[in-house]
């Protein structure tokens, strides 16, 4: 039996309210940062991961243990989000490193198509030079 544990988490950096996303399965953890603008409400958040689950970018996959199923009595679990929530404990070590390591993966991605970019425009100026070149030796 495949098991998928799965947690949205929302909280305020200033000036926006994010949401980490986190998905656990097989193994592997991956997570997504959502931007969301004014405090959203609950319906609004069920809402946008129904309607744009699939557009989400998750980080790569770190690779993870897998935890031992284990049945919490549900006044216990209350507790224990209360006291996230009181504490203000957003994001989790595993969440912060996998988002870094997104962030530097897009960076990579976005400085190759910088690159390719610019040398195309400079090997599109260099044959426009080249072409007035021709143009002037030919006495026109």
């Amino acid at each position: 039996m495949i098991k998928i544990v799965s947690r949205l988490t929302v909280l305020f950096q200033d000036p926006f309210w994010v949401g980490i996303y986190e998905r656990q399965c097989c193994g592997r953890y991956e997570v997504c940062k959502v931007t969301f603008g004014a405090e959203p409400k609950d319906f609004e958040v069920y809402d946008f991961l129904l309607r744009n689950y699939s557009w989400m970018r998750f980080s790569p996959a770190i690779m993870t243990a897998e935890a031992a199923e284990r049945r919490m009595n549900p006044k216990r679990l209350q507790r224990l989000i209360q006291k996230q929530v009181q504490a203000g404990s957003g994001v989790a070590t595993k969440a912060q490193e996998a988002l870094k390591l997104q962030q530097e993966q897009q960076k990579l991605e976005r400085k190759s198509f910088s690159r390719e970019e610019r040398e195309a425009e400079n090997s599109r100026l260099y044959l426009l030079r080249r072409e007035k070149q021709k143009e002037k030796h030919r006495g026109r």
